[in-house]
């Protein structure tokens, strides 16, 4: 069964910092994007840092400088380093991997289960 499974998440005063990591299992011959977004209370889903099999990767305004997502291709892992946390930064952090490449020959896009990350003194 293919899954995305994150932990990492917890409670962290602002100015602190959190790693949260994402593995993938199953039979997966390859991923071409791995990606971290957030959903806070009231708000829609949006992407907080993104990292492709090529090397490239990208940031929300909101994060760059703070997150550094990196990148285990052969573990299939992803993660997510975050420094200087703002109380802004609470939400579920979802792991995301686009373009699975099962044995089948077919593309999935899977999504993790979510890990909540508070930010509060």
């Amino acid at each position: 069964q293919l899954q995305l499974v994150e932990s990492g998440g917890g409670l962290v005063q602002p100015g602190g910092s959190l790693r949260l990591s994402c593995a993938a299992s199953g039979s997966i011959l390859g991923i071409y994007a791995m990606a971290w977004y957030r959903q806070a209370p009231g708000k829609a889903r949006e992407l907080v840092a993104r990292t492709t099999s090529l090397g490239s990767t990208n940031y929300a305004d909101s994060v760059t400088g703070r997150f550094t997502i990196s990148r285990d291709v052969a573990k299939n892992m992803v993660y997510l380093q975050m420094n200087s946390l703002k109380p802004e930064d609470t939400a579920v952090y979802y792991c995301e991997a686009g373009s699975v490449r099962t044995p089948t020959g077919t593309y999935v896009e899977l999504w993790g289960q979510g890990a909540l990350v508070t930010v509060s003194s």
